[in-house]
């Protein structure tokens, strides 16, 4: 879950990030990405600063340029709250990534309240000149902060008049209304992606291959294409065959290269573990050979991300022995 916040200065987004990072939410805030621009230029960090570099950076980069650069920190197993966000152009990029904008309102005069209790140096010291700034950062410029049209496209509003208890509450309740069920891979896009990571374990010059055994959803053994244990690698020229890069189908009684097929059952038996009604991902449908060892092995579904170029025999082979046999496309 991505939540955005959005509202005018004093307003308790703030206070609502605090909140929501107490409940496992990570904190970014576009501000930062201009604290680190200044810092790089020099520049003293203060509101004024601060808003000439954000309008710069847009004008420059694009007026999502700061969304832009927080998106590519995020991680999707995690959950965001994102503060600062003061153009539209940023509001649409985050919104396009999944992020729900809260808008967090308060009466001015509350707002105010709150600045002159917070006494920073350079905040306004009269109600006048706080609605001066605020109008100042209602700018229509596309470069410019948007305050207020970003308000305008917020899928949630958050009152703030209130206690901070009160606030908690009304945000925890709101936390409750938005949240969704996290989207989840299929157990067959799960399992082939595991395979596509022990296939990066392999040392075959040819070509890297894995295999994933799965009975009851659990993994019980898995194999990736190589030299023997004990043998010079493949990479390290421990076969002639695959270190000639020999045209593919030729001098496989050549190769010292077990399949990843083949590892996967053998190191099932080397541990004692039984495989029968098994079910194999394979990042390649098996040779004949491999299809040979998965029929006497008592699997009994062979699920494969791409088709070795040798594969007819072998469907042939597996529908004679009632074994499934079929295509999983990992994108």
């Amino acid at each position: 879950m991505i939540i955005g916040l959005t509202g005018q200065n004093a307003a308790g987004k703030g206070t609502i990030a605090d909140y929501l990072a107490k409940k496992s939410f990570y904190y970014y805030s576009l501000s930062d990405v201009i604290r680190e621009e200044a810092k790089a230029l020099g520049v003293e960090i203060n509101r004024d600063n601060l808003i000439k570099i954000g309008n710069e950076l847009r004008e420059n980069s694009g007026n999502h340029v700061l969304a832009e650069r927080i998106i590519q920190k995020i991680e999707k197993s995690k959950h965001y709250v994102i503060d600062s966000i003061r153009n539209t152009a940023e509001v649409n990029l985050l919104k396009a990534n999944g992020c729900i904008l809260l808008n967090v309102e308060a009466l001015p005069e509350k707002r105010f309240e709150r600045i002159r209790q917070r006494n920073r140096e350079n905040d306004p010291k009269t109600f006048e000149e706080f609605m001066a700034l605020e109008d100042k950062e209602n700018s229509n410029n596309k470069s410019g902060q948007q305050i207020n049209l970003c308000q305008n496209l917020a899928d949630h509003t958050i009152i703030n008049n209130s206690t901070v208890e009160e606030l908690y509450g009304n945000v925890g309740n709101l936390l409750i209304k938005i949240s969704v069920r996290q989207e989840r891979p299929s157990w067959d896009s799960y399992f082939m992606s595991i395979a596509k990571q022990v296939a990066s374990r392999s040392n075959c010059m040819k070509r890297k291959v894995a295999a994933v055994v799965v009975k009851e959803k659990r993994i019980i053994s898995t194999g990736y294409n190589g030299t023997p244990r004990g043998i010079k690698n493949c990479d390290e020229g421990g076969c002639k065959r695959c270190n000639s890069f020999a045209e593919s189908g030729t001098k496989l009684d050549e190769c010292l290269c077990s399949h990843a097929e083949e590892n996967a059952i053998v190191q099932a038996a080397y541990h004692g573990i039984s495989i029968k009604d098994a079910v194999l991902y394979l990042t390649f449908s098996p040779c004949l050979t491999c299809a040979k060892s998965i029929i006497n092995s008592g699997i009994k579904e062979v699920i494969y991300n791409e088709k070795y170029p040798m594969a007819d025999i072998v469907f042939k082979l597996f529908e004679e022995a009632n074994i499934i046999l079929r295509n999983f496309d990992l994108e």
